[in-house]
C-alpha cells in the first residue's frame, strides 16, 4: 500500500475506510476538511507524516478490510446506507444527548457555568440544524439523486456542503469546551455518559459527512 502524502485526506478516506480510524485518533478532519492534502493536515497539526502513514499501514495491514467502498457502489445503495446508519439513529441519538447535556448543565453549571452554557446552546444549535437539514435531504436531495437527477442538484448540494461546514464547526467547538473529552474526577455517570456519547456521536458524523461530501455529491453531480 502506497499513499501519496498530497493525496487528500477525504480522498485518502475513500480508497482505505481502515485510515478513519487513524484520522479519527487525531483528530483529522477527513469530512468537511477532506479536500486538504495529508501533507498539509498533518504540518498544520504538528504531526510526523511517517508516523501516520505507518499507523495507516498498520490498519490495513493487521485488519481485514471489509469496509464497503461507497465509491464503488451505485448511489441508490449509498443513499440507502447513509439513512439506516446515519439519519435514523440519530433520529433517537439527537434528543439523548440533548437531554444529558441539560441535564449536567443544570445539576453541574455552577462548576464551569461558562464552558457549560456554551456548550448547552452549542448542542441545541447542532441538534436543530441537523435535524432541518437531514429532512431537506430526505425530501428533496436524496429522491433529485435516486431519481437519476443529481446532476441538476448543484444547488441543494451547496447549501448541504455549508451546513456540513458549519456542523463541522459545533463538533470542534464542542471537543475544545470538552478539553478533548477528558473525563473529570467529579463527574457523576451522566456526566460522564454525556462525554462519551458526543465523543461517539463526533466520530459517526464524521463519516457520515464523509461520505456525503466525498462520495455522494461529488458522483451525483457528475451524473
Amino acid at each position: 500500500m502506497s499513499i501519496n502524502l498530497e493525496s487528500s485526506v477525504g480522498q485518502i478516506a475513500t480508497d482505505h475506510p481502515l485510515a478513519t480510524r487513524v484520522f479519527s485518533r487525531h483528530n483529522i478532519d477527513f469530512c468537511c476538511g477532506g479536500g486538504n492534502s495529508l501533507k498539509n493536515v498533518c504540518e498544520q497539526a504538528g504531526l510526523n507524516t511517517d508516523t501516520i502513514l505507518a499507523e495507516i499501514q498498520n490498519e490495513l495491514s493487521t485488519t481485514s478490510d471489509n469496509d464497503t467502498q461507497w465509491d464503488k457502489e451505485s448511489l441508490p445503495d449509498l443513499i440507502d446506507h447513509i439513512l439506516k446508519i446515519y439519519h435514523r439513529p440519530l433520529d433517537e441519538e439527537l434528543p439523548r444527548l440533548e437531554f444529558m447535556v441539560r441535564k449536567v448543565h443544570d445539576v453541574h453549571g455552577d462548576k464551569n457555568p461558562k464552558m457549560f452554557a456554551e456548550l448547552k446552546q452549542t448542542y441545541v444549535d447542532l441538534k436543530n440544524e441537523l435535524d432541518a437539514h437531514m429532512l431537506k435531504e430526505e425530501q428533496i436531495l436524496f429522491p433529485m439523486i435516486k431519481g437519476g437527477n443529481g446532476s441538476m442538484a448543484m444547488g441543494p448540494v451547496h447549501v448541504m456542503q455549508m451546513e456540513h461546514d458549519s456542523a463541522g464547526a459545533a463538533l470542534k467547538r464542542m471537543r475544545q469546551l470538552t478539553n478533548n473529552y477528558q473525563i473529570p474526577d467529579e463527574a457523576c455517570n451522566t456526566w460522564r455518559a454525556l462525554w462519551s456519547g458526543l465523543e461517539a456521536f463526533e466520530e459517526s458524523l464524521h463519516q457520515h459527512i464523509h461520505l456525503e461530501n466525498n462520495i455522494l455529491f461529488p458522483r451525483a453531480l457528475n451524473g
